[in-house]
C-alpha cells in the first residue's frame, strides 16, 4: 500500500508528445489505481521544469518549483522506488534556447543563454544552463542496468501484422563512411583502477599547465578511459566524403547523437556544417561570427542570422548548388540534415533509412541512396554490417523474424554517456594528462587546437550487476547470448577481464559468446532471419542504438519496447520507449488537433510497474490490476485500437478510451478479487454503452488547430481541454 515517504508509483512529467498523451492517460491510471489504494504522483523532469528548478533566484515565489530530478535521483537509490519514466528531451543548445525564450514569454524572468560568456556572472549562468543540456536526466535516474525487449503481445502482433519494409538492391550505393583513424576509437586508452583514488585532468602547453577538471573520484575497480578525436583528421575526412558523395551522385547525410553526447557531438556537427559550406566560411567567416553564427548550432540558425545579408545568402546558394544533394529531415519545408543538431539522431535516423531499403529523402522530395557519415568508428561498423547484410540477403521479414533482446550496461553514468563533465575542446597544442592523487599519470595524449578529448568510466558494481543480469536473462529464455565486446578496443578489453571470470564462476561460460560489434551484428541478423532469438549484451551506447535498430526492423517502432531498469538497490524504473518522432506529433496536434503518439509503451510499463508493486508491497490487488493491464494491452493490439496517422481517424485519445474500457472489462471478468470485479463492472458497462457518444465527441475535437499554451511549457488547463474533449468519458473516469 502507500508508502509515507515515496509514492507507490511515480509517473514522470516530460515533454512533447508523451506529455500531451499523459494529460489523457494519467486520469485513467489514477482512477483505476485508487481502487487498490495505490498512490500515483508525478515528478517534473521536463526541459522547462529543469530550467525553472535551476533558477529559483530569478523567479517569484509562486513560480518556483522544486528540483524534482535531484529528488528522483535519491529515490531511485532506495528499495521503495517504482518509477514510470517517459521519454524526455535531451536538450541540444537550440532546444534549450527555444525553451528559455518560451518561458520568458510566459512571464518567467529567466536570464538569456550566454552564447559567449565574458563576465563571471555570465559564466555562472552558462554553467547552470549547460548542466541541463544533453542526457542530464538519464544518468541521474539510471541507478541500474537495462533489460529491454519486445513484450510478447507486441512481438506476436508484429508477426501477425507485418509492417512494410523497403526493398534492398544488391547494387545499392548506400554505404557508411567513418574515419577509422585518429578518432575516439583508435586513440582510446583504458585502465582498471586497483584502488580508490582521486584524479585531475590537465593540459600541459609551452605556456604552462591548465587544469581542465579537478576533484574527480573513482572507487577501486573502476574502468577509466581517455581518448580524443583529431580536428584536422575530422575535417579532412568530411571534405573527402563530401567530394566522394558528389561523384557518386547520391545523398550526403550525417548521423550523430548531439543530444546525448552534448559536448563532443555538437562540435563534430559544427565541423560538418563548416566543411559543407567551406567556401562561404573562407570568404565570410569573420563577418558571420560577428553576426553570432556558430556552426555547432546548425545551418538553420546560421541562415536566420545572415538573412539580411544577400551576398552571404548568394554565396551559400552557390556553394549548396556545387555540393552533393543533402538528406532531408523535411523536404517540404527545406529542412536539411545539417539544419538542427537535434533533428537527426543516429539511433532513429539510421534504422529508418535501413528499414526503407537504404533510401533517404532528397531535396527533390524523392528517395535516393545515401552516404551515411558516422565520423567516429566505435559503433559505425554495426550500421555498416547491417547494410552489407541486407544488400546480400534482402530485407528482413517481420512475419517470421526472431527477436533481439538487450541487456545494457548503463548504471551510474557508465561509459561515454557519462563523459560530459570530462569532455573538452582543446584550445591550444599540448599534452592532456589524467593524473591520479599519488602523481601517477594514468593517461596522456598529445593534442592539437580544436581536438576533442574525453574521459569516461564504468564502475565495478554496475559491471558485475550487468553480467549477472545477462546470466539471469539467458537462463530464463535459453536464447543465444552474445557480449558485444571488441577485444582489440581498449575499454572492451577491460570489460572482458570482468566478464570471463564471472561467467566461469557461475558455470555458464559455455552459454555465452563474445564478439566485436561487427561480427555480433551479422550473427544476430543471421539468427533472427532464421526465426530464432538472441540477447545482445552491450555497453551503454550500443544499448541505445540497438534498442532502436532491431525494434524498428522487427516492430516498425521502438516506442513499443518493454524497458525495465532493475535498480541496484532493489527498486524498479520502467521506461516507455523512444521519443525521437515526438516533435512531428506535436506539430500535427497544433495544426490539426490529431495526436498520433502511441501509448503502447506506457501500457507495457504500467503493467510491469503494477506487478513489481505487488511483489515489493505484498499488494495482491496491484497484481490483479497489472494482469488486467496486460489483457487491455492485448485488446488494443488484437482489435487494432492504436492511433492512426491521419486527421479524422482515431488518435491517441481514442486508444486511451479503448484501453480504459478493456482494462475495466478485464477487471470485471477476473475472479481473483470480487471487490475489484464489483467496482469495475459498472465502469465497463458505462464505457461500452457510451461508446458511440465518446467516439463521436473525440472525433469532433479533430480538424482545427489546438492551443496547448506552449510547446515546452504547456498550460495545464488548456492541455486538459485539448486532451480530454469527451465529456461522457470524463464523467465516467472522473
Amino acid at each position: 500500500m502507500a508508502n509515507t515517504d515515496t509514492p507507490d508509483i511515480i509517473y514522470t512529467k516530460v515533454d512533447e508528445a508523451p506529455e500531451l498523451a499523459s494529460a489523457s492517460l494519467l486520469p485513467v491510471i489514477r482512477r483505476f489505481a485508487a481502487a487498490a489504494g495505490i498512490t500515483v504522483e508525478t515528478r517534473d523532469i521536463s526541459l522547462a521544469g529543469r530550467i525553472l528548478a535551476a533558477f529559483p533566484d530569478h523567479l517569484t515565489e509562486d513560480q518556483r518549483q522544486p528540483d524534482d530530478l535531484k529528488a528522483l535521483g535519491e529515490i531511485v537509490k532506495t528499495p521503495a522506488a517504482n518509477v514510470i519514466k517517459l521519454p524526455n528531451i535531451s536538450a541540444s543548445e537550440p532546444q534549450l534556447v527555444a525553451a528559455i525564450r518560451e518561458l520568458q514569454g510566459q512571464g518567467y524572468a529567466l536570464p538569456d543563454y550566454p552564447f559567449d560568456p565574458r563576465t563571471e556572472d555570465e559564466k555562472a549562468i552558462r554553467a547552470r544552463y549547460d548542466a541541463i543540456k544533453g542526457s542530464a536526466v538519464n544518468p541521474v535516474l539510471r541507478e541500474g542496468n537495462s533489460d529491454r525487449r519486445a513484450a510478447p503481445a507486441v512481438k506476436k502482433f508484429a508477426q501477425a501484422n507485418p509492417h512494410r519494409m523497403g526493398d534492398w538492391s544488391k547494387d545499392s550505393k548506400t554505404r557508411v563512411a567513418t574515419m577509422g583513424a585518429d578518432d575516439f576509437f583508435s586513440n582510446e586508452k583504458s585502465v582498471t583502477l586497483s584502488e580508490a583514488t582521486g584524479a585531475r585532468i590537465v593540459l600541459e602547453t609551452e605556456g604552462g599547465e591548465t587544469v581542465l577538471k579537478d576533484g574527480l573520484s573513482y572507487p577501486a575497480g573502476t574502468v577509466v578511459d581517455a581518448t580524443y578525436m583529431s580536428a584536422r583528421a575530422l575535417d579532412a575526412f568530411l571534405a573527402e566524403e563530401i567530394e566522394k558523395t558528389k561523384a557518386e551522385g547520391i545523398l550526403f547525410s550525417l548521423h550523430m547523437k548531439a543530444t546525448m553526447m552534448k559536448v563532443s557531438d555538437p562540435i563534430i556537427f559544427g565541423h560538418a556544417v563548416r566543411q559543407f559550406l567551406a567556401p562561404v566560411f573562407e570568404q565570410y567567416g569573420d563577418e558571420m561570427k560577428s553576426l553570432g553564427v556558430s556552426p555547432n548550432a546548425g545551418l538553420g540558425d546560421l541562415l536566420e542570422r545572415v538573412k539580411d545579408r544577400k551576398d552571404i545568402l548568394q554565396a551559400i546558394d552557390a556553394c549548396m548548388a556545387d555540393r552533393p544533394a543533402m538528406y532531408m529531415v523535411n523536404s517540404d519545408k527545406g529542412i536539411t540534415n545539417l539544419h538542427v543538431p537535434s533533428d537527426v539522431i543516429i539511433d532513429a535516423s539510421m534504422p529508418a533509412l535501413i528499414r526503407g531499403g537504404g533510401k533517404g529523402w532528397g531535396p527533390d522530395n524523392k528517395e535516393h541512396d545515401a552516404v551515411c557519415v558516422i565520423p567516429d568508428s566505435s559503433y559505425a561498423p554495426v550500421y555498416d554490417e547491417t547494410i552489407r547484410f541486407f544488400k546480400e540477403h534482402g530485407k528482413l521479414d517481420p512475419a517470421t523474424a526472431g527477436t533481439v533482446q538487450n541487456i545494457g550496461l548503463m548504471a551510474q553514468k557508465a561509459e561515454e554517456y557519462g563523459s560530459h563533465p570530462t569532455t573538452f575542446e582543446i584550445p591550444q597544442a599540448g599534452t592532456v594528462k589524467m593524473i591520479l592523487d599519488d602523481g601517477t599519470v594514468l593517461h596522456e595524449h598529445k593534442v592539437a587546437p580544436g581536438d576533442i578529448w574525453r574521459s569516461a568510466s564504468a564502475r565495478k558494481a554496475p559491471i558485475e550487476d550487468w553480467v549477472q543480469l545477462a546470466i539471469a536473462r539467458q537462463k530464463e529464455t535459453g536464447y543465444r547470448a552474445i557480449f558485444w565486446l571488441d577485444e582489440s578496443r581498449a575499454h572492451d578489453a577491460e570489460l572482458i577481464a570482468y566478464v570471463k571470470p564471472a561467467l566461469e564462476a557461475a558455470g555458464v561460460a559455455d552459454r555465452f559468446e563474445i564478439m566485436a560489434p561487427r561480427e555480433a551484428t551479422r550473427a544476430s541478423l543471421e539468427t533472427i532471419t532464421k526465426g530464432e532469438s538472441t540477447i545482445a549484451i552491450t555497453g551503454n551506447v550500443l544499448r541505445d542504438y540497438l534498442t532502436d535498430l532491431f525494434p524498428i526492423l522487427e516492430l516498425a517502432t521502438s516506442a513499443k519496447m518493454l524497458s525495465i531498469v532493475k535498480l541496484m538497490q532493489g527498486g524498479g524504473l520502467f521506461e516507455t520507449g523512444a521519443g525521437g518522432s515526438a516533435p512531428k506529433h506535436v506539430q500535427q496536434l497544433q495544426e490539426e488537433n490529431h495526436l498520433r503518439w502511441d501509448s503502447l509503451g506506457e501500457f507495457c510499463a504500467l503493467g510491469e510497474s503494477l506487478k513489481f508493486l505487488a511483489q515489493t508491497h505484498d499488494n495482491a490487488r496491484a497484481r490483479v490490476l497489472g494482469e488486467a493491464v496486460e489483457a487491455a494491452t492485448q485488446g488494443i493490439l488484437d482489435h487494432g485500437r492504436s492511433p492512426s496517422r491521419k486527421v479524422g481517424e482515431p488518435d491517441n485519445r481514442d486508444s486511451h478510451y479503448w484501453f480504459a474500457r478493456y482494462w475495466a472489462e478485464a477487471l470485471a471478468a477476473q475472479t481473483d478479487d470480487a471487490a475489484l470485479a464489483g467496482e469495475f463492472a459498472p465502469v465497463a458497462k458505462a464505457l461500452a454503452e457510451g461508446e458511440a457518444q465518446i467516439v463521436a465527441e473525440l472525433a469532433a475535437a479533430q480538424g482545427s488547430p489546438a492551443d496547448t499554451g506552449g510547446y515546452y511549457h504547456p498550460d495545464d488547463d488548456k492541455l486538459a481541454s485539448v486532451m480530454r474533449p469527451s465529456a461522457t468519458l470524463n464523467a465516467i473516469i472522473g
